[in-house]
């Protein structure tokens, strides 16, 4: 157990998400006193006092969490269901488990191995498939197996059948890591899992190849990233993170690609930590995200 594992021991989180009523936050505090847990933190939001939706996270710390487990759900359940809400309770010292796909961009893979082997993660990565050789041996370096899947042509299907055998009953979320294929419905379907993209700004505006070229031909000002669950909608699901980095007529194109590098490294870590702890509740196609 890592470092970082052990100071969650005992630790739940649990996600409150329904219609907005009197008596909600009294309700689980009231529940959490039962069992005896404390409180670590409580965050909560409504998007309108009158008729609108109530969002929570509370975290707290409980003696011997893995044996009332099973006594707190169900009371959460009794307790919850007057209310209309939806839940879920998460023992915060069980990391969740996060396959990577990558192409021949190494950035953002790279980042998510580092901050992982840091301890900045709290997951797991059972592993990293990539349509790609060239990030093989730096991926085996950091002690996670390496899956080539090639992904050629207009038909994808037997690729995509590969990947989601792979995948299939052996993660809790899927990270693209600059992987440069269109997803099928048929795969994010299959999949099971939330899956987290994260691409550059520049869409619409600059679509296709050659995206920092194009802004530099423009001038633009702005450079940035965005970082959102994937939906059969392309590049059109919730949004988890976004940041920007100003820019000038001095950087060229390549220097413009490579400050769009660093602020998609900081975007997706960010997603993707809070992903993992379970900071981000998804409604309709936005997120709330306690951070």
């Amino acid at each position: 157990m890592s470092m970082h594992t052990a100071a969650l021991r005992d630790r739940a989180c649990l996600i409150v998400h329904g219609p907005d009523q009197p008596g909600l936050v009294a309700a689980v505090t009231a529940l959490i006193t039962r069992h005896k847990a404390n409180i670590v933190s409580l965050d909560q939001y409504t998007d309108n006092p009158e008729g609108g939706d109530f969002f929570q996270r509370v975290v707290f710390h409980m003696n011997d969490l893995a044996a009332a487990f099973p006594d707190l759900k169900a009371d959460l359940a009794q307790t919850l269901e007057p209310y209309g809400m939806t839940w879920k309770l998460t023992d915060q010292s069980v990391p969740k488990r996060m396959a990577i796909l990558a192409s021949t961009s190494d950035h953002c893979l790279l980042e998510l191995l580092w901050r992982h082997r840091r301890g900045e993660l709290n997951v797991t990565i059972p592993m990293v498939i990539s349509n790609h050789t060239n990030t093989a041996e730096d991926v085996r370096s950091f002690g996670i197996p390496f899956f080539h899947v090639p992904s050629q042509g207009p038909d994808k299907s037997a690729a995509e059948a590969e990947i989601l055998k792979l995948l299939a009953g052996n993660v809790d979320f899927v990270v693209l890591a600059r992987y440069m294929q269109i997803l099928s419905d048929d795969f994010i379907t299959g999949v099971g899992v939330p899956v987290i993209n994260i691409h550059h700004s520049f869409l619409p505006a600059f679509i296709g190849a050659g995206p920092y070229k194009k802004a530099k031909e423009r001038g633009v000002k702005l450079i940035g990233a965005t970082s959102h669950y994937v939906t059969k909608d392309l590049d059109e699901g919730p949004i988890i993170e976004q940041d920007v980095a100003r820019v000038d007529h001095s950087h060229s194109a390549a220097a413009l690609q490579a400050r769009g590098a660093y602020v998609e490294r900081a975007v997706l870590s960010r997603a993707v930590q809070w992903h993992a702890e379970d900071r981000v509740i998804r409604h309709g196609n936005q997120t709330i995200v306690f951070t």
